[in-house]
């Protein structure tokens, strides 16, 4: 089923270029589980090939699609409250006891939480849940949403060229046609060269928030 999905998540951005990269992105920053790794970097090595799309244009489209997921899954949780959340949660994925791990989350590391978790998977499609039910500012929320997911959108960027630069002949003019793509290979490559990445992230947030903690012990 997951290999289906993802030809149709591929034939979207092959057929609609940054109007895929966008509703992808939104999807994957809502409570759809969309892999923005299987999204961007496909985007990414169709635009250095000459195509219709732009690095550039990836990177805006795809940030711009997170941050509308985003909005649409802040503005949700603001308006509908916690109570509904957490009864109706566990049928989107998010259970009472994820739910308040996320505000417990939130509430301690605010605005630099909410930066943060844009980086890293699984997290940033749920973050916006509690930004809302604690009615976070939505201009901040914006700002950290959109710098945050520019920066990730960047990454994955340079990551589908890096991987785009080692596919054979046969295999780059099978992804610019968009038929007779070998999908395993190419999501086995960008899973492999994303793995440093990933666990540069998680080392950065870690100190991050490891420095929170010694600095709130210090102050008391």
């Amino acid at each position: 089923m997951m290999q289906s999905l993802i030809e149709v998540w591929f034939s979207w951005v092959h057929q609609w270029g940054y109007g895929g990269v966008i509703i992808l992105m939104a999807m994957e920053s809502s409570i759809f589980p969309v892999p923005s790794e299987l999204v961007v970097p496909p985007a990414a090595i169709l635009a250095a090939q000459g195509g219709s799309m732009t690095t550039l244009g990836v990177i805006l489209a795809g940030t711009f699609g997170s941050w509308l997921g985003s909005s649409i899954t802040y503005w949700t949780a603001l308006c509908v409250g916690r109570p509904v959340v957490m009864r109706f949660g566990k049928f989107f994925l998010m259970p009472p006891d994820k739910v308040e791990r996320a505000e417990r989350f939130t509430h301690r590391y605010q605005s630099g939480g909410i930066f943060f978790a844009r980086l890293l998977p699984v997290i940033r499609h749920l973050i916006s849940i509690p930004a809302g039910i604690i009615r976070m500012g939505f201009l901040k929320f914006s700002v950290l949403t959109v710098v945050g997911s520019a920066i990730w959108c960047s990454v994955l960027s340079v990551l589908g060229q890096k991987v785009g630069s080692k596919l054979e002949p046969a295999q780059m003019a099978a992804l610019k046609n968009g038929k007779g793509v070998d999908l395993t290979h190419l999501i086995h490559a960008v899973k492999h060269e994303a793995l440093w990445i990933i666990a540069a992230v998680v080392v950065v947030c870690v100190l991050y928030f490891v420095a929170l903690r010694l600095t709130d012990r210090k102050a008391d």
